[in-house]
């Protein structure tokens, strides 16, 4: 029987086409012709729609670039620090990358992005925030472990939006989209007994830290951080929590 915890390749066909032509684009030099879109077309295997979609998906990475014409074409592009940057973190989704280190760092960024938001964050940021930590207590009341989920990955992406840092928000919500990949698409054994308990605590702990940032509370805000980050082994959500 396989093991439920396996991992499981959840991206769209769009989505592993534009992996695909990704590749092709890194192996080539800067400014290296990959060929014509059929020729493209027909080394992924996919249809028209797909490969349109595909090449939407890697143009949008800064990866390629599409010349018409007489010797036109897909061509690989020269990337700036920063597209190296976005593209390098993405490309982890692709390796057999291992989700417990990937919410390590992003553990480790948690407390700059608190920082920033301490400063940053504009009363409407704020508001957003206590919707999204609306979305979480009625998921914790279900309880909706998945729903929960999803709204605490929400609230994290929020804090991160706030951040002037363009480098920390890239790396943080690369990290965040391996992680929600990963995990979403794997079976859990959820202890129904001790579930609604841990997702209301879980609840608590996120909007005592949207209080803490509105207060510009920052001796409290990294108290609550440590707290965060702190995961009891074996908690029922422990191997998909993401925040």
């Amino acid at each position: 029987m396989a093991d439920p915890r396996a991992r499981r390749d959840t991206r769209s066909r769009p989505e592993m086409a534009a992996d695909r032509i990704a590749a092709f684009a890194r192996a080539a030099e800067p400014g290296a012709r990959l060929g014509t879109k059929e020729e493209l077309r027909a080394r992924c295997g996919v249809s028209v729609g797909t490969f349109n979609e595909a090449l939407r998906l890697v143009q949008a990475r800064g990866l390629v670039s599409v010349r018409p014409g007489p010797g036109g074409g897909l061509f690989a592009t020269e990337q700036s620090p920063m597209v190296r940057l976005g593209n390098a973190v993405l490309a982890l989704a692709d390796a057999q990358t291992s989700v417990a280190d990937a919410v390590r760092i992003r553990n480790a960024l948690d407390p700059l992005l608190v920082e920033d938001a301490l400063w940053h964050a504009s009363p409407a940021d704020i508001a957003e925030m206590r919707e999204v930590l609306a979305e979480m207590a009625q998921a914790a009341q279900t309880p909706d472990a998945t729903a929960f989920t999803r709204a605490n990955w929400r609230l994290h992406k929020k804090i991160a939006a706030v951040s002037p840092s363009q480098v920390l928000r890239s790396i943080y919500t690369g990290l965040l989209e391996v992680i929600e990949t990963h995990t979403l698409a794997v079976l859990y054994e959820e202890q129904a007994r001790t579930l609604p308990d841990y997702l209301d605590e879980r609840h608590k702990l996120h909007a005592a830290i949207v209080d803490a940032i509105a207060g510009h509370d920052a001796e409290r805000a990294e108290r609550l951080m440590r707290e965060h980050n702190t995961v009891p082994p074996g908690g029922p959500l422990a191997p998909r929590d993401g925040g």
